[in-house]
């Protein structure tokens, strides 16, 4: 069970992370992590974790389910996530029929991926530009 200062409760709180979060997609979840201390929250605050699982993923039993088993994971990895960060794990509907071991192995993927520093801008391929042709020789 994640303590009471570990959890994300707050609208805001999820608003601000999913826009302002690093976002990693598995086949059963996505995970958006935002490292970044908002404003007044302490330097050494512990990082605080949210879960969003909507009607898709099946009727209340399996939603239920589905969140106590991600609770359960995440609580396991909080230490592992820097200080003050927010995480929330957005369960797709996937996520309903997956074992606990199955949606670990996907948590861990997309944390490992979204812990990744970002690359500058300069270096990642401008996708809308089409690429240069070869120039053929004379």
């Amino acid at each position: 069970m994640l303590p009471a200062h570990a959890r994300l409760t707050r609208r805001p709180d999820f608003a601000s992370t999913i826009r302002n979060g690093r976002r990693a997609g598995r086949s059963r979840l996505v995970v958006h992590l935002d490292p970044t201390r908002p404003g007044g929250v302490p330097e050494h605050a512990s990082p605080r974790a949210g879960f969003v699982v909507s009607k898709a993923v099946g009727n209340a039993v399996v939603r239920h389910r589905v969140t106590r088993r991600l609770r359960h994971l995440v609580a396991d990895r909080l230490d592992t996530l820097p200080a003050g960060a927010a995480l929330v794990v957005r369960a797709l509907p996937p996520a309903g029929n997956a074992t606990s071991a199955e949606l670990g192995a996907d948590l861990d993927s997309a944390l490992r991926s979204a812990s990744r520093p970002r690359r500058p801008r300069s270096a990642q391929p401008d996708a809308r530009k089409p690429a240069a042709a070869p120039t053929a020789l004379p």
